[in-house]
C-alpha cells in the first residue's frame, strides 16, 4: 500500500469525531436518534430482570410465580419473543429516523 504525501497546504482540517460531542446540526441529530435507540433498547432488555432483582426478596420464587401465558411463564415469552419483536421493531423505527433525517438534510444542500 502507498501513502499519499499532502504538502501542508492540502491536509483536510479538523477531521476529528467525537461520539459524545458531535457537531451541531445533522451529527448531533443523528447521535441522539443512536442513543434514544440504544436506551430504547435496554429499558427493554435489561427492564423486567433488572425489576426482578431489585424489588423482590427472592428472584427465584418470584419467577416460579410469575404469572403464565399459553402455558409458559411471562418472563420466557418476554425474553424469547418480545425482546426479538422490539428489537426488530426498534430497527425499522431507526431506519425510518435516519432515513429521514438524511432526506431532509439532502434537500438543503
Amino acid at each position: 500500500m502507498s501513502v499519499v504525501h499532502r504538502s501542508p497546504e492540502e491536509q483536510p482540517k479538523n477531521l476529528r469525531v467525537n461520539f459524545f460531542r458531535p457537531r451541531p446540526g445533522f451529527m448531533r441529530k443523528e447521535v441522539t436518534i443512536i442513543w434514544v435507540t440504544l436506551a430504547a433498547w435496554a429499558l427493554v432488555t435489561f427492564g423486567l430482570p433488572i425489576h426482578v432483582a431489585t424489588k423482590h426478596a427472592d428472584p427465584a420464587q418470584a419467577l416460579q410465580e410469575a404469572p403464565s401465558m399459553f402455558g409458559l411463564p411471562f418472563y420466557f415469552l418476554f425474553e424469547g419473543q418480545i425482546v426479538i419483536v422490539w428489537f426488530i421493531l426498534l430497527c425499522f423505527i431507526f431506519n425510518i429516523l435516519i432515513d429521514w433525517l438524511t432526506t431532509s438534510y439532502r434537500s438543503r444542500r
